[in-house]
């Protein structure tokens, strides 16, 4: 993920929000998108543990969670990818 997102041209960083970390900040043009990226969150603990962090950011950019799991569980304004689909789309 971190090389993928420098190849399409952003700034990288880990992020920390209070006690929650957030595992890339990727800037292009002053705009951020936040992405955790997992396995998989099929279990509900793991998914609750990897959402938490970006659904204690208040602002208004994307927030990602992108894994393995083909199951579509985007959910409060968190959009999740499959990492295939996610590098195959080169937006």
């Amino acid at each position: 993920m971190f090389l993928e997102l420098l190849r399409r041209g952003y700034e990288v960083t880990v992020g920390k929000n209070l006690s929650y970390e957030v595992d890339f900040i990727a800037v292009k043009n002053a705009e951020p998108l936040y992405f955790q990226v997992s396995l998989t969150t099929l279990e509900e603990s793991t998914l609750n543990r990897e959402i938490q962090s970006l659904s204690k950011i208040n602002d208004q950019y994307p927030k990602i969670l992108i894994t393995m799991d083909k199951v579509d569980l985007s959910n409060n304004g968190i959009r999740h990818l499959n990492l295939f689909d996610f590098l195959l789309d080169e937006a």
